[in-house]
């Protein structure tokens, strides 16, 4: 596949160049700041012209930026664009924005990974479904990811399955994992429109750092909007260590996933849906469980209860 990376250089990019490339696949870097023999696209621009030209020259575009820009969808022509954010609105605007467009939303450990954990639980309409995510509070984070939590603290979930009002951070949840109980918040991760509306499951998704201090800073956080620049000022704490738990709550039912290095699970994550696109030719906009199974898949890194 010819693969055009927005943000190759960013934490998530620069692993799946590799990737890519190991497995095979053309690649051609961009970046806001491209270094020689790369393409510069800025993808927050309104004139995405340079975009629309070197996207005709490939089957795929990786949206690794971390820019949420909904133009980016009508910019990438007949290619199919996979988009590795984790905001709902954003992800609701793009498809909006490019309705014919082939593309893939939600790719990565939340959604992505959760998604196809959700999908492999046994659940039936009017269940409801826990997401827990812990993130490596030791891992430094790009500006995208700060900028994510940021926009976490003082805003609302995006359509939530209670038909009311819920604030990001400010609900909490205690789920066992490997070694002890841990506080999770209740954060916008969007399976719950991605892969819950239209199968008429609750899903609820949580947030947890591996630092149970850094959680409940976040928590604390969450009731002081003004203070959220606070967020990139907090030094790393602890490993790099990530984790995913979904529950159904009527059966009891858990998958589990665990690995080092988010950005990095993330960018082979992304690899494999690369791989699962080969051959194929979407309409419109896909989740993931539509390409890849969560039971007996294999990713370098990821330890997998099935």
């Amino acid at each position: 596949m010819k693969v055009l990376i927005l943000g190759a250089s960013g934490a998530v990019g620069g692993h799946l160049r590799t990737a890519l490339l190991a497995a095979g696949h053309q690649v051609t870097s961009a970046a806001r700041n491209a270094p020689n023999g790369w393409v510069r696209i800025d993808a927050a621009n309104t004139n995405l012209s340079d975009l629309l030209r070197e996207a005709s020259r490939h089957d795929i575009v990786v949206n690794a930026s971390g820019v949420e820009n909904s133009s980016l969808g009508t910019a990438v022509g007949d290619s199919t664009i996979i988009d590795i954010s984790a905001s709902a609105g954003y992800l609701a605007q793009l498809q909006l924005a490019s309705p014919q467009t082939a593309m893939v939303l939600g790719v990565g450990l939340a959604p992505g990974l959760s998604t196809l954990m959700v999908a492999a639980l046994d659940h039936e309409p009017g269940d409801d479904i826990d997401v827990a995510i812990m993130l490596g509070a030791g891992k430094k984070h790009g500006p995208a990811a700060v900028k994510w939590t940021q926009r976490l603290i003082g805003s609302r979930l995006a359509d939530p399955p209670e038909g009311r009002t819920v604030m990001n951070l400010h609900e909490a949840r205690t789920f066992s994992t490997a070694s002890r109980p841990r506080r999770y918040l209740r954060a916008d991760f969007p399976d719950h429109v991605l892969y819950g509306q239209a199968r008429e499951l609750r899903v609820r998704s949580y947030l947890a750092f591996g630092s149970p201090a850094a959680t409940t800073a976040l928590g604390i956080l969450a009731r002081a909007p003004l203070a959220r620049g606070l967020v990139a000022m907090v030094p790393p704490i602890g490993d790099e260590g990530w984790s995913v738990i979904t529950t159904n709550r009527r059966t009891g039912q858990s998958r589990r996933a665990r690995g080092y290095n988010q950005s990095k699970s993330t960018a082979l994550l992304t690899a494999r849906i690369v791989d699962a696109l080969a051959g194929k030719r979407l309409s419109g906009a896909v989740t993931v469980d539509r390409l890849l199974d969560f039971n007996g898949l294999v990713v370098e890194g990821i330890e997998m209860d099935y």
